[in-house]
């Protein structure tokens, strides 16, 4: 897991491809390939609550449907692992409302390559209020 010979420009832009993979397959609906962008352990936190790869099914199930566009991640690498900041623009795809704010990351390279451990969302409100979303925008049977 060592960054061995590997750039920094070449970390920067495979976490870039990475985090675009990322918002292309959740714009598909590809499942399968937003969990393949997460270490197994990872988690992805919003609407108050952080949410396990298991639940990643039904939490994507649950979500409108649309365009995720993504800027440009500010990102802070430090050998194996990394922090970043990456602006969305969500765009819904039945009515084009759009949802806006950005996703806090941490990463770490892996055997595969460059992994999400954790991304949080964080919403922009029309009154300027950054949070976490609303709680009950997706329920699930607690435990």
């Amino acid at each position: 897991m060592s960054s061995g010979s590997s750039s920094r420009y070449e970390d920067l832009l495979d976490i870039q491809q990475l985090l675009a993979r990322y918002a292309v397959t959740i714009t598909q609906g590809d499942i399968d390939g937003v969990v393949s962008v997460f270490t197994p352990d990872g988690t992805y936190s919003a609407f108050g609550d952080t949410y396990t790869l298991d639940l990643f099914p039904d939490l994507v199930a649950a979500a409108p449907k649309g365009l995720f566009l993504t800027g440009t991640p500010v990102l802070d690498i430090d050998g194996d692992t990394a922090t970043g900041t990456q602006p969305l623009c969500f765009i819904d795809h039945s009515t084009h409302d759009m949802r806006i704010g950005y996703y806090s990351d941490t990463l770490v390279r892996t055997e595969d390559g460059w992994r999400l451990r954790t991304r949080r969302m964080t919403f922009i409100r029309r009154n300027g209020n950054h949070d976490s979303g609303i709680p009950h925008a997706f329920e699930r049977t607690r435990l």
